[in-house]
């Protein structure tokens, strides 16, 4: 299993819409290209900093071969919007982990 984990730096006066468009519009678009199986959100807790908060949006996908098919098909159009939208107020950051549970 792959996981494919957006980690979202949020400036604190976007942060209600960010989280709203994110449950209602965002994550229901990546989820519905049909790579994933999975997905959670989560907040973090431990921001160092005050004037923004940390998001965690979480999808799991089958194999390397689905999250290869959703860079090369879906990924750059919904990365535009949501820096449409955002613009520096939302910084992306990307990481990939792969099961070890095997």
């Amino acid at each position: 299993m792959i996981l494919y984990n957006i980690t979202f730096t949020v400036s604190n006066d976007i942060e209600e819409d960010f989280v709203q468009w994110m449950k209602s519009t965002h994550i229901p678009d990546i989820f519905a290209t049909g790579l994933f199986i999975e997905h959670k959100f989560f907040r973090l807790l431990n921001s160092p900093d005050d004037s923004v908060t940390n998001y965690s949006i979480q999808f799991f996908a089958e194999n390397t071969r689905m999250l290869i098919e959703y860079e090369s098909r879906f990924a750059n159009a919904l990365r535009h919007e949501t820096h449409a939208r955002y613009g520096e107020k939302a910084i992306p950051f990307r990481t990939l982990m792969e099961s070890v549970d095997k």
